[in-house]
């Protein structure tokens, strides 16, 4: 028996993110490295519905982190997150 359903796209949010980031910031998502944060920038990423924890991550620097609910809607607007580390005293 043959199965013809066609499957289904996954639904996703894209998450952009802007703001002063440092040269050498990385990007990790519920605990996994996605990358260098210009690239994140430029790019974008897709996130699955659900809540996520964004962390952006550089040596010298507070850890900026924040929790984002991607919507189970393929017609929500992106989320959009402002990045700004804070250099961590000496």
């Amino acid at each position: 028996m043959q199965c013809n359903h066609a499957e289904e796209p996954k639904k996703t949010v894209s998450l952009r993110m802007t703001g002063t980031g440092t040269p050498g910031a990385t990007v990790t998502i519920d605990d996994q490295l996605i990358g260098p944060l210009g690239s994140v920038r430029a790019r974008g990423v897709a996130l699955p519905p659900g809540r996520h924890t964004v962390t952006v991550e550089n040596a010298g620097y507070f850890p900026f982190d924040r929790i984002v609910e991607a919507p189970d809607n393929p017609d929500a607007k992106p989320i959009s997150i402002d990045v700004t580390l804070v250099k961590v005293p000496d």
